[in-house]
């Protein structure tokens, strides 16, 4: 044992960084961390500040990593397509994490600062609405709460003209051979995807003989999981605006509780959840 403070240069650890690339350089924390402002003295704010912001990050990487695999799927390229869809689903279980940090602030915590919020809320995310418009869940009517940013909006705009990740998949279903009616294929892709039969037996089709459309159970194996860590992100943001607020309105006027509970019943994959039942 020796009382010889530790220099990690004497084991090669960098130590000087006049002219060159440091960590706090390469990530740009300068900015990260300066960007918390308080709006009060509550003690919570920060974390209410700090769980939204780095929900938002999460999300960018969801939104990243989503249009990635699009564009794999697109081309065909499915092992790497597949890679991306579980990081994202093991980003929505780190966003699930988030909920959990939250939890630990009370009614009274919130109270104290909920004012300073003014008509700010999470539901003018614009990166959340990319998300849903990339797994399809789409309704124009939601690009209006970012109407006043041109940017923003012609981002989503834009969103609502490409295939979401569902009609990228049921692509691939017709490429393969099995049937996809041509009203699916070329359907208003501003709108949802409805359930059609024929698509959920082509489906059926792949479950039932797994053997013979691997990639295919598997690329629907994936989007299953999405879904299903994304069902719980928004179950978990129903309990905890519940425990906080209870019946509530939301700071940005939705109904708080009851439009989240609404939005539990929204299918993004509607077929690959109904053909379990008829397996």
């Amino acid at each position: 044992m020796t009382n010889t403070p530790y220099d990690p240069a004497n084991d090669g650890a960098q130590m000087t960084f006049d002219g060159r690339m440091s960590y706090t350089d390469y990530l740009d924390l300068d900015p990260v961390l300066s960007a918390q402002h308080p709006q009060s003295d509550a003690h919570d704010e920060m974390l209410f500040i700090i769980q939204h912001q780095t929900s938002e990050l999460w999300m960018k990487l969801a939104i990243h990593e989503l249009a990635a695999a699009r564009t794999q799927l697109q081309t065909g390229d499915t092992r790497p397509a597949f890679k991306m869809l579980s990081r994202v689903a093991r980003i929505f279980e780190q966003l699930n994490s988030a909920w959990d940090v939250l939890r630990t602030m009370t009614p009274s915590d919130y109270t104290r600062f909920r004012d300073s919020l003014g008509q700010s809320s999470g539901f003018q995310s614009w990166q959340y609405r990319q998300i849903e418009f990339l797994l399809g869940n789409r309704n124009p009517a939601m690009l209006r709460p970012h109407a006043h940013r041109p940017d923003l909006l012609a981002t989503l705009e834009a969103e609502l003209t490409q295939p979401s990740l569902y009609d990228v998949a049921l692509q691939a279903l017709a490429k393969s051979g099995l049937p996809v009616p041509n009203h699916v294929l070329t359907r208003d892709l501003s709108i949802p995807h409805q359930p059609d039969p024929i698509v959920a037996s082509a489906w059926r089709a792949v479950y039932t003989a797994p053997e013979t459309h691997w990639e295919l159970y598997e690329l629907a194996e994936k989007l299953v999981d999405l879904e299903d860590y994304f069902r719980r992100w928004r179950f978990n943001h129903l309990t905890t605006v519940a425990r906080i607020i209870g019946f509530k309105r939301g700071t940005g006027g939705t109904s708080g509780t009851s439009y989240l509970s609404r939005m539990l019943d929204v299918e993004l994959f509607p077929e690959l959840w109904h053909l379990r039942t008829d397996l």
